[in-house]
């Protein structure tokens, strides 16, 4: 008989990754309660401490097992072992799960040399600008993946009233630090990289940094804070980054 309770998502597919992963779905659309569940379940896969799986990896809807193909304790058809284990996960239940997620205050100014699309956000919105910042600033956001880039998070609890559409033409380069909301989500990017979204304000952390313990600044089901900073404010800490 299924233990599992009866709003416990199930999942709707097994996928290979290549030979060394394999992706379980629950959604192929952004939902809170299953992004929730899915971080949850990569907690209790990890804390299972399977010899051949390397590495468990939440995503906006799954979560993805990477497995080492040569590792003696492989089973011969790793696909079929995932689902069995995932299936065990989901049957001792989510709800005792230890939360570790931690809650991070993240400066930003919002100053238009650094919000390059605010004024455009504001008036698709029929907002000031300085109600978008504060909109954004008041939300508590939550990490619901991290990926695209090393340290580049994807956080949902924007306020619904900040909603956009990404830009129509995607910028070539998006200056590191940039933040930026397209749809229901805010992003951070973490390096100069391409992007399509809506640049509202600049960081002045370091979001990724190789030779750190921890080296992205953002893990999965952190929640996240933007305390909105001055021009000079953002020097000084940039400065301070930098030494």
């Amino acid at each position: 008989m299924d233990s599992r309770r009866d709003d416990t998502p199930r999942p709707t597919g097994i996928l290979p990754l290549g030979d060394g992963a394999a992706y379980v779905e629950f959604s192929e659309s952004l939902d809170l309660v299953v992004n929730d569940a899915v971080q949850r379940l990569a907690a209790a896969l990890r804390a299972r401490a399977v010899p051949w799986i390397r590495d468990v990896v939440p995503a906006l809807g799954g979560v993805a097992l990477h497995f080492d193909p040569d590792h003696p304790a492989l089973p011969p058809a790793p696909l079929h072992d995932v689902g069995m284990l995932v299936d065990e996960c989901l049957r001792a239940g989510l709800s005792d799960v230890p939360d570790e997620s931690r809650t991070l205050e993240v400066p930003v100014c919002y100053e238009p040399e650094f919000a390059l699309d605010l004024l455009e956000v504001a008036e698709r919105v029929r907002l000031a600008p300085q109600e978008v910042v504060r909109r954004h600033a008041a939300a508590e956001h939550r990490v619901l993946m991290v990926g695209f880039a090393p340290g580049h998070p994807y956080l949902g609890g924007l306020d619904p009233s900040l909603a956009v559409p990404r830009r129509a033409v995607p910028r070539a380069s998006v200056p590191a630090g940039s933040i930026a909301i397209a749809n229901q989500q805010t992003s951070v990017y973490p390096f100069a990289i391409p992007g399509g979204w809506n640049v509202i304000g600049r960081t002045p952390l370091v979001l990724f940094d190789a030779h750190r313990a921890q080296p992205s600044l953002f893990a999965p089901r952190d929640r996240v804070r933007f305390v909105p900073i001055s021009r000079e404010q953002f020097e000084r800490q940039s400065r301070k980054g930098r030494a």
